[in-house]
């Protein structure tokens, strides 16, 4: 058990050991299934919870919404729809549905930290045309990036220091987390865990 005064282990709250095993739940997604892993390992929540939400602002559209996109472990396919429409390549106006597991981090991570504010997202899904622009322009770019599979998000919450949010996301292991200081936010992905 990690020392209290540990901020690693501060940042987020843990699950008890009966909930820290693995398991999927099916789910539909407008016309496809898909399988949506609970948290292994260190977690961010006491219990899982009945409804999960979440809420986004494109910095780049002024786009907002504010929805719960699971209940009972379900996911509503309208309000992934919503989502995926606010996290669009702002760029090209490419839609792609965007990855369960990711949501469910970030629903998570929002809840372990305890914001009441919507993520401010500079970037969701990003079409392949985008990224290789973005990639041409700056080495920081990866040339198969996670934003091209909607499993990414690149975003901050303003009511919580990005060093906490940063912390709680390292702690999930539950893909990647990057640290960006100018402007001030985080990528977070849901591809293999790993740190930058």
């Amino acid at each position: 058990m990690a020392s209290p005064h540990d901020p690693i282990a501060t940042a987020v709250r843990v699950l008890p050991d009966a909930f820290t095993t693995r398991r999927a739940t099916l789910v539909g997604l407008g016309g496809f299934a898909a399988a949506a892993l609970l948290p292994t390992g260190p977690a961010m929540a006491a219990s899982v919870p009945v409804a999960r939400r979440l809420a986004f602002t494109n910095l780049h559209t002024g786009e907002s919404c504010m929805l719960t996109f699971q209940e009972k472990g379900v996911y509503d396919p309208a309000a992934l729809d919503e989502i995926a429409h606010v996290l669009r390549d702002h760029r090209t106006g490419e839609v792609a549905a965007i990855d369960p597991k990711l949501l469910t981090l970030l629903a998570d991570l929002r809840r372990a930290v305890d914001s009441a504010e919507p993520f401010q997202v500079y970037s969701g899904y990003r079409s392949p045309k985008t990224n290789a622009m973005l990639a041409a322009k700056s080495g920081g770019v990866a040339k198969k990036s996670f934003h091209m599979r909607a499993m990414a998000v690149d975003c901050f919450l303003p009511d919580v220091p990005l060093d906490r949010l940063h912390k709680a996301a390292l702690v999930a292991r539950r893909g990647g987390v990057g640290r960006y200081n100018n402007p001030g936010f985080l990528h977070i992905d849901v591809g293999p865990v790993r740190r930058w």
